[in-house]
């Protein structure tokens, strides 16, 4: 799910809690300049900050920077996703690696250089992770995607355990089929996938943003360790 789609919905909430924001992208400049005109016109300031989730040696040197720089972060949203989806005996080195290094490492590679200067702090904090149906239940041609999934909850389950003392919570969201616009399905696929949804249709982006924006309240104070899936009730 595209960065944007969590930050625009809910800009009010994010300035209370986190901003001044670290917008962060790889290769999507513009968009990554959009959310933050969207976060600014809300009335926040923040940053961009370009990096690859998957470089780990890259994500600590500007994490490090933009630490030392403007002082530590309250929370953090490990968003990245790459899908490459195929039979698994199809599955060539590069498609596992690819997807298990952007999916999975960058929990490592982003939040592991925030939290010690975020303990320092002694203010909480936020940490909010993203996993998706595959990571809860597997899905047929993702066995890369739904490992790299699955890692990123018992990740998030273990550090929410090491951090509760500290009063910062960490959670995951497990989306299921949410519409970004980006999702292209041929009919007889979405028609199999509508029959899995009890509620009859795709999630909005603005559904997840309500609850990345709860999640990242004072009011989710007492919530902690908890994945949280937002899929229309998928059987």
């Amino acid at each position: 799910m595209p960065a944007r789609a969590l930050a625009a919905p809910s800009p009010a909430s994010w300035r209370r809690t986190v901003l001044p924001s670290g917008v962060h992208y790889h290769r999507d400049a513009e968009g990554a300049r959009e959310t933050l005109e969207t976060l600014q016109a809300a009335g926040g300031a923040g940053r961009v900050l370009s990096f690859d989730v998957a470089n780990r040696e890259q994500c600590r040197e500007v994490l490090e920077q933009d630490i030392a720089a403007h002082g530590p972060w309250y929370g953090v949203v490990s968003n990245a996703g790459i899908a490459r989806d195929g039979a698994f005996p199809a599955l060539s080195d590069d498609d596992w690696d690819c997807v298990i290094h952007t999916n999975l490492d960058s929990f490592y590679n982003v939040i592991q250089p925030c939290i010690m200067p975020m303990i320092g702090a002694r203010q909480g904090g936020r940490i909010i992770t993203l996993s998706s149906v595959s990571g809860v239940m597997g899905n047929r041609g993702q066995v890369n995607y739904s490992a790299a999934k699955a890692g990123i909850i018992g990740a998030t389950k273990a550090l929410a355990i090491e951090l509760a003392k500290r009063k910062i919570t960490v959670n995951c969201i497990a989306p299921g089929l949410i519409d970004t616009g980006m999702i292209e399905m041929e009919e007889a696929a979405q028609k199999e996938a509508m029959a899995m949804i009890p509620m009859k249709r795709m999630g909005q982006a603005a559904e997840v943003a309500g609850l990345a924006s709860y999640l990242m309240s004072d009011i989710a104070g007492y919530v902690t360790r908890q994945v949280i899936s937002i899929n229309g009730g998928m059987l």
